[in-house]
């Protein structure tokens, strides 16, 4: 495989679908032929299971539904959409990919969902694979969850499943993301409380030295 494999993660309302865009366009002025995707919803499946995971009551289904229906999606979009991309020599960018999962259903909520499925789940549907570059946009979860909130104000379908919960939940899930960097230089933190446009020149800088 020829391309390269970017995705962006952090909790809400840090800016990571303003800077997976910027990023493409950055990319395509460098003749990178990029391709945009996103979990849950990057394929037409996967818009299905977005309206199911994304709207609607906070409790409609358990943490280990969620986690199994993350994986449902994950399985089909790198089948369908990131595999084929990169097998093309394509860039895929993608706005969350499995360290979600992983801050999400047992960090967020508390290590109901247990570590050791996630982990046998991330091996039956992506297998030894994993992305060349995660950018974790870190902010404190009060003005991420102001931000997401003012933002999916504007939209007719409101994805706000996850923003509805707690302020322990959103804290224990940046907790989890600043824990997973620690395991892997893949990883890089990047403060996400900056202006958009100094932050996107950081995020340049970062790939222009990790992948370049």
């Amino acid at each position: 495989m020829s391309g390269r494999f970017i995705t962006f993660e952090g909790g809400e309302g840090t800016g990571k679908s303003t800077q997976v865009k910027l990023l493409a366009e950055y990319l395509k002025g460098k003749k990178v032929d990029v391709v945009l995707t996103k979990e849950p919803g990057g394929t037409p499946i996967g818009q299905e299971l977005r309206s199911m995971l994304c709207t609607g009551d906070k409790d409609k289904f358990d943490a280990v539904a969620e986690a199994l229906l993350y994986y449902a999606d994950r399985r089909i979009h790198m089948q369908q959409k990131v595999l084929p991309a990169l097998e093309k020599g394509s860039w895929v960018i993608s706005d969350r990919f499995a360290d979600s999962t992983m801050a999400y259903q047992y960090y967020g909520y508390n290590k109901r969902v247990s570590k050791q499925m996630l982990d046998e789940l991330y091996k039956m549907t992506v297998g030894d694979f994993y992305p060349d570059l995660t950018i974790i946009l870190d902010i404190d979860p009060e003005i991420g969850l102001a931000r997401s909130m003012a933002v999916n104000s504007t939209y007719a379908v409101q994805e706000t499943r996850h923003e509805s919960r707690g302020i322990e939940f959103h804290q224990n899930l940046r907790k989890g993301f600043l824990e997973i960097a620690k395991t892997s230089d893949r990883y890089v933190v990047v403060d996400a409380n900056k202006t958009i446009e100094d932050l996107h020149a950081n995020i340049v800088k970062l790939v222009e030295e990790r992948l370049f």
